[in-house]
C-alpha cells in the first residue's frame, strides 16, 4: 500500500496491512485523499469513572484507562466533528463508515455524522446475548450498543452494499438491523485484552456487508486489532492507527495468528 505519506512509525508493516504507532489526528492528515473504501470505527465512549460494573462475575472500575475518561459534552462533540471530518477527507465517494457506540457517546456522533456531511444509512442495534447484570438495580441492563452506518451526503456518493450476501447468510431472507451475538470470546483475548474490545463476528459482517475482497480499510481507534484480523480473515487490506504501545503489540501477535489461520 503506498497511500501514508507522514512521519510517524509503523510499527508492523506487509503487504496488506499497514498498522501505524502514533495520533490518530495526525495520521489521518497524511492519508491521500478518498483513498479508503470503508471505515469503521470505535471512538473513546469518555466513560471512565469511579463507579463499578461487572466483568467475569466480579465487580471492577469502569475507569478503563486515560484516553476514556470524562469529558464535558462541549469537548466531546467537538472531539468526534474532529476526527469524522478527517475521516471524511479519505474516505472514497463510495465508501461508507461504520461507527460503534453506547448512549455515553453516540448520540454526539450521530450530530456530527450529519453536521460534516454524512447521511445515516442505518442505525444497527448490537445485542448481546450474554450481558453483564446490572449491579445497581436501579436500571435495566445494559444489553446493547449502536453501530451507525452513513455514507457521504452528495448526489454521486452510491455506497457498496452486497445485499445478496447478507440475504444469503440470514437464511434467504433479508437481514434486519439488529445483530444478536456473544460478548468477545475469549479466545479471540489470547494475545491481551482492551477494554472495549469487539467480537471478529460483528466486524467480518460490516466488511463483508459493504466492501470486496482487496478493498482498503482504515480504524483510526485500531484498539486491539479486531477490525484487522477480519480484514485478513476476508482478503481486505488494513491500516490500523493507535498510540498506545501495548495494544499495537497485541494487534501485531493477532494479525500473524490471523495468517497462520489462512495459511499464509
Amino acid at each position: 500500500m503506498n497511500v501514508y505519506k507522514g512521519k510517524q512509525e509503523f510499527y508492523y508493516k506487509d503487504n496488506c496491512i499497514d498498522l501505524i504507532h502514533g495520533d490518530s489526528f495526525e495520521v489521518l492528515k497524511n492519508l491521500k485523499t478518498e483513498s479508503v473504501d470503508m471505515i469503521f470505527a470505535d471512538p473513546p465512549y469518555f466513560l471512565s469513572g469511579d463507579g463499578i460494573t461487572v466483568s467475569s462475575g466480579k465487580m471492577v472500575s469502569v475507569k478503563k484507562a486515560d484516553w476514556d475518561e470524562k469529558i464535558s459534552l462541549k469537548e466531546k462533540h467537538k472531539f468526534n466533528k474532529n476526527w469524522i471530518r478527517k475521516c471524511k477527507r479519505v474516505l472514497k465517494s463510495n465508501g461508507s463508515i461504520w461507527i460503534s457506540g453506547t448512549m455515553h457517546n453516540i448520540y454526539s456522533i450521530g450530530m456530527a455524522l450529519e453536521e460534516e456531511g454524512f447521511k445515516i444509512i442505518n442505525n444497527i442495534t448490537w445485542q448481546k446475548s450474554n450481558p453483564p447484570p446490572n449491579i445497581s438495580c436501579r436500571a435495566f441492563t445494559h444489553s446493547t450498543e449502536t453501530i451507525l452506518w452513513a455514507k457521504k451526503d452528495l448526489k454521486k456518493a452510491k455506497h457498496h452494499f452486497n445485499y445478496k450476501d447478507m440475504k444469503t447468510i440470514n437464511n434467504d431472507k433479508q437481514m434486519k438491523d439488529v445483530w444478536n451475538t456473544s460478548l468477545t470470546k475469549p479466545s479471540e483475548k489470547k494475545y491481551g485484552k482492551h477494554p472495549t474490545q469487539k467480537p471478529v463476528e460483528i466486524i467480518e459482517r460490516i466488511i463483508l456487508a459493504s466492501t470486496e475482497p482487496g478493498d482498503l480499510i482504515l480504524d483510526p481507534f485500531n484498539g486491539s486489532g479486531t477490525t484487522g484480523v477480519a480484514a485478513i480473515l476476508n482478503n481486505r487490506s488494513y491500516i490500523g492507527i493507535d498510540n498506545k504501545l501495548l495494544y499495537l503489540e497485541t494487534s501485531k501477535k493477532r494479525f500473524i495468528a490471523a495468517y497462520n489461520e489462512k495459511g499464509l
